[in-house]
This record gives structure tokens, C-alpha cells and sequence, in this order.
């Protein structure tokens, strides 16, 4: 077998990133059908290989987790934004980082936050009537917003400042879009969106500034049965013995600020969306909040009976993975499915293909919540679907993240039917994850077959 792994040629200089950047979703999905489980292909002058074999990529994430790590340029390009924080940083300050991180995030705790969130919920909802047509993506971003800064930084915003946070998320996402001619240039070459991404930046290390001085005085002392153990008081205290620096706080928090919401209110988003396409499937998601929450609010004792729910919610991040791919670079040469992959080289693990292989999936392009029932899943490759990622490096947040869309998609469609008011199908918008390129227009109706 040749140790180069099959692949389009693409252009001179350009490789095939001018593929890639008009339409990443088709062009991975592309590529695995035509060339399985590992191919390669030039992303500007980055050779750049595709790994969408299940097994293989449980060995990079998971078996041979150790050595792989995250590629160079993806520091460089989020580093003026994130920092050194869980999502980039490595080694020795990522494990020391991560160890002071999982107490918030533990499970006991979170279940202890269920009532926080359906709150928050509510209070969303409470601002809706009958009739009044939302953006879908504006309103589920709002409140993943209240929840992590709530949960992790002990904070409320004003709506005002909440609305500030998330006209800045858009300049931040526009760095980030698949742009062939940013592939093919030096890192220190100025762009036209710089000036734009660093103001918004700024913007939000205000707030982060300001949510820490509000918290300094809070956050009670080590050891304490009630000391508060939202991520900033965690941080604040090892900041006080001198364990962390102003740095490294401010990078967590960007870091917790940014990806601690928007995949959520995408997951949700999408949820609404084939929800609103797929009435048969809603009905039965109705049917189930119906009978298990008896007319009450959503509480943590409800969760573990909303199985088809789940299964929904997972079938949306099937289809429409915020997250589309992640990126590995190994530490010395590796073969993976025969082909030779030498140290240092990119390797994409791309969500979005692989949840989409027809290799795994019947009929992939369909809706179907039921693909994660016991029976149909149990012969299923483990990582023929990982929207939270794998191994050590998992996300961290996915206990959390699935317990607030389940708490949130209850709240809402207890009550509401959200009636997508847009075209179909959904054209995306590729930044740091898959945002739709439309406004998610949906119409508030109230559920006429409600229990």
C-alpha cells in the first residue's frame, strides 16, 4: 500500500482550500465517500490528512491519546483569543488547569443546579407570547449565556450587558471563517477583520474584568463546606495562594465565556429547527414531557425519563455537530490504516463526516431520534458519533451541556411549539463551529395538544 493516503489534488499555492472555504460540510463529507477512512489534501501550503475511521480515531483521541496533541496553527490562530486556557493549552498546564476545573463540573454538583437552569428558562420564556416570531439562535444564546454565568462565574448581567457579550461574538466569528487566501499567507500578515476581531476581544476582557472584581471578595475560603464552587471562585482561590496568574484567569474565562455556551445554543437551535420539520417526531417528544412532568416544571429526578427527548436532542448534534471537526498533530510519525503520517503533520477528525458516513449510518440524512436506542446502537463503532470529542481531552463541559438542552427543551416545548419560519434546508456558516447563515425565525404557538 502507498504510504500517501489518497486525496484531490487541488491548485497551485491554493491547494484546496478554495474548496474547503466554499463549503467545508460538502467538501468532508465529499472526500469521505470517495476516499474512506483516511485521505489528504492541501489546505493552502498545510498538508493536511482526514481521518474518519471510527477505530482510528478512538486511537488518536483515546488508546494513543498521549501521543497526539493539538496541531500549531490552531494556537496560532486562537491564541489572541483564548489564550493558554483548556482549550489550547498543553502538558503540564493543561492537566493542572483541568484538575482545578472538575470540581465545577462535576456531575453531583450540576444536578444540584437543575432548578437554576429550568429558572433561567422560564424567565426566557416568560418574555414570549403567543404569535411573536423570535430568532431562535439570539434567544438560545441568551440563555446559555445566563447559565454559565451563573454556574461557572456565580454572576448575573443585566440584559443590556448580555446583549453587549453577544454583538461581539459575531467580529469574533468572522475571524474564523475558512478564508483560502488567510490559508495561504503568513500568521503575521495583516487582514482586513483584525482591527474589528481585536476591539471585540477587548470588549469582552472588560467584562471578564469586571465579572472578577465583582466576584474577588466572594468567594469564600478553601476548605469551607460552603465556599462557592462556581469555576471563578475555583480559580480566584488558587489565585490567591498564588497558583494562578491574572493571565491564566483571564484566559479561563474568555475560554469559559465563549465555549461555554455557544455549542449549547446551537445543539438547541438545531433541535427547534428539525423539531419544527419533523411533526411526527415533536409529537412524540411532546407525548413524553406530557407524562413525565405532569403538567409541573422540569427537575432533576425528570431528566433520566426523558429518553426519547435525548435521543432527539443527540440526533440534532448528529446531523448538525456545533463542533464539525477538531484537529490532532502527532508528536512523532504514525501509521494509521496503513498510510504513514509523519510528526507534526494536521490531521482533521471531522464530526460532521463522520456522523454523516454511510459506512455507520442508515439513511444518515434523516431524522431519526431513534438511531439511539439501546438496540440500534449497541454494534455501532463508539466513534462513529463524538460531538464532545474523546480521551483525555474530551469536553469537559458535555455533562453539563446535555443536562441544560434537556432542562431547556422541556421548559419550552412543555408549553410552546417553535414554528421555523425560514427556508429549508439550512445553509451553514462555518467560524469555530456550525452557526446557520439564516436567522432562525421561529413563531411562538402554543401547544394546542397538551396534556
Amino acid at each position: 500500500m502507498s504510504q500517501t493516503p489518497p486525496g484531490p489534488k487541488g491548485q497551485p499555492v491554493f491547494g484546496s482550500s478554495r474548496q474547503y472555504a466554499r463549503d467545508p460540510f460538502t467538501f468532508v463529507t465529499t472526500l469521505e465517500r470517495a476516499y474512506g477512512g483516511v485521505s489528504q489534501f492541501d489546505m493552502g501550503p498545510l498538508e493536511t490528512y482526514m481521518v474518519t475511521d471510527p477505530e482510528a480515531i478512538q486511537r488518536i483521541l483515546v488508546s494513543d491519546a498521549a501521543n497526539f496533541q493539538k496541531p500549531a496553527f490552531q494556537d496560532d490562530a486562537l491564541g489572541d483569543l483564548l489564550g493558554d486556557g483548556l482549550l489550547l493549552s498543553e502538558g503540564e498546564t493543561w492537566q493542572k488547569q483541568r484538575d482545578l476545573a472538575n470540581p465545577a463540573f462535576n456531575m453531583s454538583r450540576l444536578s444540584g443546579m437543575a432548578d437554576r437552569i429550568v429558572g433561567h428558562a422560564e424567565s426566557m420564556v416568560d418574555g414570549w407570547a403567543a404569535g411573536d416570531v423570535i430568532d431562535a439562535e439570539e434567544a438560545m444564546t441568551g440563555v446559555t449565556l445566563d447559565v454559565i454565568l451563573d454556574l461557572m462565574m456565580g454572576v448575573e448581567l443585566d440584559a443590556e450587558r448580555v446583549a453587549h457579550v453577544r454583538e461581539q461574538l459575531e467580529p469574533l466569528g468572522k475571524r474564523f471563517e475558512p478564508d483560502p487566501i488567510r490559508f495561504a499567507l503568513p500568521d503575521w500578515v495583516p487582514m482586513p477583520d483584525d482591527a474589528e476581531f481585536e476591539s471585540a476581544v477587548a470588549e469582552l476582557e472588560t467584562v471578564i474584568e469586571e465579572i472578577v472584581a465583582r466576584r474577588r471578595d466572594d468567594i469564600g475560603t478553601e476548605g469551607d463546606d460552603d465556599a462557592p464552587m462556581d469555576f471563578l471562585s475555583i480559580l480566584l482561590r488558587a489565585r490567591s495562594r498564588g497558583e494562578q496568574t491574572d493571565e491564566q484567569l483571564r484566559d479561563e474565562m474568555m475560554t469559559m465565556l465563549l465555549a461555554g455556551h455557544d455549542t449549547t445554543a446551537l445543539t438547541l437551535t438545531y433541535t427547534w429547527y428539525l423539531l419544527s420539520e419533523h411533526p411526527a417526531v415533536e409529537r412524540r417528544v411532546h407525548a413524553e414531557l406530557d407524562d413525565v412532568l405532569d403538567g409541573g416544571q422540569p427537575t432533576m429526578a425528570d431528566v433520566r425519563d426523558l429518553e426519547y427527548t435525548t435521543w432527539a436532542i443527540k440526533e440534532a448534534m448528529r446531523l448538525y455537530p456545533p463542533v464539525y471537526t477538531i484537529f490532532r498533530s502527532p508528536k512523532r510519525p504514525v501509521e494509521i490504516d496503513g498510510y504513514t503520517l509523519p510528526e507534526g503533520a494536521s490531521i482533521m477528525l471531522p464530526q460532521w463526516a463522520v456522523h454523516r458516513s454511510e459506512e455507520h449510518w442508515e439513511d444518515p440524512e434523516t431524522f431519526d431520534p431513534e438511531r439511539f436506542s439501546p438496540e440500534r446502537r449497541k454494534d455501532r463503532p463508539r466513534f462513529a458519533y463524538f460531538p464532545f470529542g474523546g480521551g483525555p481531552r474530551h469536553c469537559i463541559g458535555k455533562h453539563l451541556a446535555m443536562l441544560e438542552a434537556r432542562l431547556i427543551v422541556a421548559t419550552v416545548a412543555d408549553q410552546y411549539r417553535l414554528d421555523f419560519q425560514g427556508e429549508s434546508p439550512l445553509e451553514l456558516l462555518p467560524t469555530l463551529t456550525a452557526h446557520p447563515r439564516q436567522e432562525m425565525a421561529m413563531e411562538v404557538v402554543p401547544r394546542e395538544d397538551r396534556a
